[in-house]
């Protein structure tokens, strides 16, 4: 699924080929993916020039000389490509937006969970649909308020896209595992030093993914995400990813709040009964 990394690493791919171009025509190869009428999308998108791409959580914006902002959502298998003829068209292209300098970008998506949409700005799709601050933007303050006041298991809790967007299942677990925090424990008990260090985790996390295009192989050693088995290990003929790189602890596996979770028990100690 794309998580904040991979859609970061969109946008900067988008933000080279369409900034400052015009928009000849929409190609809707599937409406499916559509969460806008087809008549309104190409009336409002064709002519327009892109004038900046942002991206805000797991959501990337390309805004239009219109005044509007057209809106990626990648769902679990979306991607974005870029071709000039029919014949080198990436498969599962589902709407293709046409440069005036004939470039063509694909809107990928095998699975046609993702949406394309129009807004009227970045900050009224964000209050419509209920986000919280961007992940990379959120301050230690800001997380110490949120979680001071809520009595809710943590891992769930930093999921939720109303506290901050763009966190998701792999990188929440890596957050706790960096901040030596156990996914379990209740926000309001974190102390707040727990929580600068959940913070700097974000931070960490996010910057780590992003530099590295989101290519978990390269991620660094000290990274629990290895334990996922996502792809090749750094050492592939070894089974450290299979234990904590800190105290070689066998990495656990369980379910918190339905979500499968991957800590070490170590130095993530399970909270006492509060």
């Amino acid at each position: 699924m794309p998580e904040l990394p991979e859609v970061e690493t969109y946008r900067r791919f988008l933000d080279e080929l369409v900034l400052g171009q015009t928009i000849a025509a929409v190609e809707i190869l599937d409406a499916k993916v559509l969460a806008v009428e087809a008549d309104t999308l190409r009336r409002e998108v064709s002519g327009a020039a892109v004038t900046a791409t942002r991206r805000l959580g797991k959501n990337c914006f390309l805004e239009l000389s219109t005044g509007k902002v057209l809106v990626l959502h990648f769902g679990m298998t979306g991607d974005v490509g870029a071709y000039r003829d029919d014949y080198d068209r990436p498969r599962f292209t589902r709407v293709a937006l046409h440069l005036d300098s004939g470039l063509r970008i694909a809107f990928i998506d095998p699975r046609k969970f993702g949406r394309i949409r129009l807004t009227d700005s970045v900050a009224a799709f964000q209050l419509a649909k209920k986000l919280g601050p961007d992940a990379l933007e959120l301050t230690a303050a800001e997380l110490q308020t949120a979680l001071a006041r809520k009595k809710t298991l943590l891992k769930p809790l930093l999921l939720d896209q109303r506290l901050t967007a763009g966190l998701g299942n792999w990188i929440v677990d890596e957050v706790l595992f960096q901040a030596a925090v156990h996914p379990e424990r209740r926000a309001n008990t974190l102390e707040p030093a727990e929580v600068e260090r959940v913070h700097a985790a974000v931070q960490l996390v996010l910057h780590t993914a992003i530099e590295q295009e989101a290519t978990y192989r390269q991620f660094p050693a000290s990274f629990l995400i290895h334990a996922r088995e996502w792809d090749e290990s750094p050492d592939p003929h070894s089974d450290a990813h299979e234990y904590c790189p800190r105290d070689r602890a066998p990495i656990v596996k369980k379910y918190v709040g339905g979500r499968a979770t991957y800590y070490c028990p170590t130095c993530q100690p399970t909270p006492s009964e509060e």
